[in-house]
């Protein structure tokens, strides 16, 4: 994963920490959504919408002090949807160490202007 640039670098901050004294897994999820949506914007050449997470693990805690890398990367590509594979890796120790904590995929749908579904380019 060294060699890969992620999406989105992002510090969790004070108000995103649960009970457990960790991060909320509707924040991660919500930072894996933004960077599967740019990826599926960006392979589908406009508007996209999430429509599904058909897997979501969550492998790791994220604690406060954590800086997350968000890697995305194309899976599938259909007539009107992507599937977005989503890997999220915390730095921890200033850089020293790295853990994967979560991954999954997202589905999106490309819109049209009305925000119906449309054709995807497949090459």
């Amino acid at each position: 994963m060294t060699n890969r640039i992620p999406i989105l670098r992002v510090t969790p901050g004070p108000s995103d920490i649960n009970a457990n004294g960790h991060i909320f897994g509707g924040w991660v999820l919500a930072q894996m959504d933004i960077a599967a949506g740019i990826v599926a914007g960006r392979r589908a050449d406009g508007s996209v919408a999430t429509v599904a997470i058909e897997r979501m693990e969550f492998i790791a805690p994220i604690e406060l002090r954590d800086l997350i890398s968000v890697y995305a990367d194309v899976e599938r590509v259909g007539r009107t949807s992507l599937g977005i594979r989503i890997e999220v890796v915390a730095e921890r120790d200033r850089g020293q160490t790295m853990v994967k904590v979560t991954e999954g995929l997202f589905t999106f749908v490309a819109l049209d202007d009305q925000h119906r579904p449309r054709l995807v380019d497949r090459t």
